[in-house]
C-alpha cells in the first residue's frame, strides 16, 4: 500500500465485532498513507499486535502507527490515559529502537486513570458475582465515571500540583464511604498528588492541545488516520449493554479527537472471518469442543492485555449487518482468514431462530438475544495453505466463494484479505478509498 492509493484525506478504522479483529496491521498496513494516526477512546484495556519481519510488538495505549517512523500518533481527549502505562510504552518502544520524541502527541484534556480507579474497578467487578461484565481491571470505567460525574482529573492537571491535589480530594469525596475499603484516607489525596505530579513532569514533553493540532493539520491537507479501539458490539451505547466497553467505540470519533465527523470520508471495517469474544455476555454463535479449540490455537485467540483464552465462534452475518448500518462501514478487510484452512466445513450465521420465528435483528434485551438460536450456512473448507498467497485470484476457489458470500449480504465490498498476521500477508482484493 502506498501514499498513492490513498486518495481521502481523513480515514476512520474500526472492529466490527467484539474487537480483536485485527485493527493494528491495518492500522500499520494504512499509516503509509496518512501523516497522523489517532486514537480516540478506550485506554489502556485494548491491546494491539503488530507483526513486523516476523517480530511480534504489543501496544496497549500508543496508536499502532507509531512504528512508522516518519508518522505522528495522538493520544486524543476521548482516551482514558494510565501515565504509568503511557511511560512505560514510550521506554519499550526506545528499547526496540522506535523513537516517539516530537511524533508522540498526549491531548491535554485527556482524562487520567489513577491506581485508585483500578482498585474500584476490581471492587465492583468483585461485587457483581455471577453478573459480572468481565472487565480488564485497568480502571478504565470508574475513569470514565469520574469524569461523568466532573470529578475527574485530566492530563493538564497532572502538571499543577495544588490543582491536583484539590482534585483528587474532590474526587475522595465522592467515594467517601468507598475509600476504607480499598485502603485509602482523605489525607492521602496529596500523597497522591505528589507521585502523579512527577509523572506529569515526566510526559510533559508528549503533552499538546491536540484538537489545533488536529484541525491546523487538517487545513494544510494533512491525511488523518482514526484507529478505534475495542469493536462495534462493545459500543456503551449500541453494543451488547451492559456487556460493554465503557466508551463509544462507534461515535467517538469526533467527541474524542475533536475532527468533525463531517471531515471523515470513509470508514473501514475490521471483520475477522470467525468470530470471538473476550469476557461475559451473549454469544449466539458461540462453538466448543474440538473446533473452537483448533480455531482458537490456530489463531492465537489469547487476550494481549488478560491473556485469558477468547471465546470462539463462527461468523454473524446478523451482527456484521448491524454494524455497517450504524457504524457507516464503507469498505471491509477480512482478517485471519488462513485460520480457517484445513477445515472440512465453515458455517457463518444469516440469521436467529428466536420463539419459533427467523428474525433478523440485535435484541436489546440480553436474556432474551441469548436465547436466539443461529441459522447457518455452510460452505466447503480448503485444504491449501493460503498464507504465502499474495495475489486474491490465486487463493483457492472455496475460499473466494465464501469471501464474496460475506460481501454479498452485507452489501459491502471487501477490500482486504489477510492471511496472516505479518504486514506482508494481506492481499488487496480491489483498490479502496477512490
Amino acid at each position: 500500500m502506498t501514499r498513492k492509493n490513498i486518495k481521502k484525506q481523513c480515514l476512520l478504522l474500526i472492529g466490527s465485532q467484539y474487537g480483536d479483529e485485527g485493527k493494528g496491521k491495518f492500522v500499520d498496513i494504512l499509516s503509509e498513507g496518512y501523516d497522523y494516526i489517532v486514537r480516540f477512546q478506550g485506554g489502556d484495556n485494548a491491546g494491539h499486535s503488530i507483526v513486523i519481519g516476523g517480530k511480534k510488538y504489543k501496544l496497549r495505549l500508543i496508536p499502532s502507527g507509531i512504528f512508522k517512523k516518519d508518522k505522528k500518533v495522538v493520544i486524543g481527549h476521548g482516551v482514558v490515559v494510565n501515565p504509568k502505562t503511557l511511560l512505560n510504552e514510550i521506554e519499550y518502544l526506545k528499547q526496540n529502537g522506535f523513537s516517539v520524541k516530537g511524533r508522540l502527541f498526549v491531548a491535554d484534556r485527556a482524562h487520567v486513570i489513577l491506581d485508585y480507579h483500578r482498585q474500584i474497578d476490581k471492587y465492583q467487578e468483585d461485587l457483581k458475582g455471577d453478573q459480572k461484565v468481565g472487565t480488564t481491571l485497568c480502571g478504565i470505567g470508574p475513569c470514565y465515571s469520574d469524569k461523568i460525574q466532573r470529578v475527574g482529573i485530566r492530563i493538564a492537571d497532572l502538571l499543577n500540583k495544588k490543582e491536583l491535589e484539590n482534585r483528587i480530594a474532590l474526587s475522595f469525596k465522592t467515594k467517601i464511604d468507598l475509600l476504607p475499603k480499598l485502603g485509602y484516607k482523605m489525607s492521602d489525596a496529596k500523597k497522591i498528588a505528589e507521585e502523579y505530579y512527577k509523572i506529569g513532569l515526566k510526559i510533559k514533553p508528549y503533552i499538546s492541545n491536540t484538537i489545533d493540532l488536529l484541525n491546523d493539520a487538517y487545513r494544510a491537507g494533512k491525511k488523518i488516520l482514526f484507529e478505534g479501539a475495542q469493536g462495534s458490539f462493545l459500543d456503551i451505547d449500541m453494543g451488547t449493554y451492559p456487556y460493554v466497553t465503557s466508551s463509544s467505540t462507534i461515535a467517538g470519533v469526533s467527541s474524542g479527537s475533536g475532527i468533525s465527523l463531517t471531515k471523515v470520508n470513509d470508514v473501514l471495517g475490521i471483520v475477522k472471518a470467525y468470530t470471538s469474544r473476550v469476557g461475559e455476555g451473549p454469544f449466539v454463535c458461540e462453538i466448543f469442543g474440538p473446533m473452537a479449540k483448533k480455531i482458537r490455537d490456530a489463531g492465537g485467540e489469547y487476550g494481549t492485555v488478560t491473556k485469558r483464552p477468547r471465546r470462539i465462534g463462527w461468523l454473524d452475518l446478523v451482527m456484521l449487518r448491524y454494524a455497517v448500518n450504524v457504524v457507516g462501514i464503507t469498505e471491509i478487510a477480512l482478517t485471519l482468514v488462513d485460520v480457517l484452512s484445513g477445515l472440512k466445513e465453515i458455517k457463518v450465521c444469516i440469521g436467529y431462530k428466536y420463539k419459533g420465528k427467523t428474525i433478523n435483528e440485535i435484541l436489546p434485551d440480553n436474556t432474551e438475544y441469548a436465547k436466539c438460536k443461529p441459522i447457518y450456512k455452510t460452505f466447503k473448507g480448503w485444504k491449501e495453505d493460503i498464507s504465502k498467497i499474495k495475489r486474491y485470484a490465486d487463493l483457492p476457489t472455496n475460499c473466494k466463494k465464501y469471501v464474496e458470500y460475506i460481501s454479498k449480504v452485507v452489501e459491502t465490498p471487501i477490500a482486504f484479505v489477510s492471511v496472516g498476521n505479518d504486514r506482508t500477508q494481506t492481499i488487496l482484493k480491489q483498490t479502496i478509498l477512490k
